[in-house]
């Protein structure tokens, strides 16, 4: 999975502002860096996407400030990039464990 695949869908769709949805990336990515470096040990990973997925949370204020939510195509577009890094990385965590959470 190349990051240019990373939310696709919000970046996409013009109801989502751009430089809020490469914030969402950048959060992403930090897992990714944690995942590339080796780490192995699911209870770290675990915690890795809990402080993104709070990172997450943390912005859904900013995005209604915008005119935007994390709504549907956002929950599908973020879960799918996880979904896609969980299986890229041989990683064997739950989607749903992973973004548990999530407030969105």
């Amino acid at each position: 999975m190349e990051e240019k695949d990373y939310l696709s869908d919000m970046y996409r769709d013009e109801y989502y502002p751009k430089f809020l949805v490469d914030k969402l990336k950048l959060i992403l990515q930090n897992i990714v860096l944690v995942l590339e470096k080796g780490e192995t040990n699911l209870d770290t990973i675990q915690s890795e996407f809990d402080k993104a997925t709070i990172a997450i949370n943390e912005l859904e204020e900013e995005f209604e400030n915008h005119g935007s939510q994390l709504e549907t195509v956002a929950r599908e577009s973020i879960g799918e990039t996880v979904y896609l890094i969980l299986k890229q990385y041989k990683i064997e965590l739950n989607m749903e464990d992973a973004l548990r959470k999530r407030e969105w």
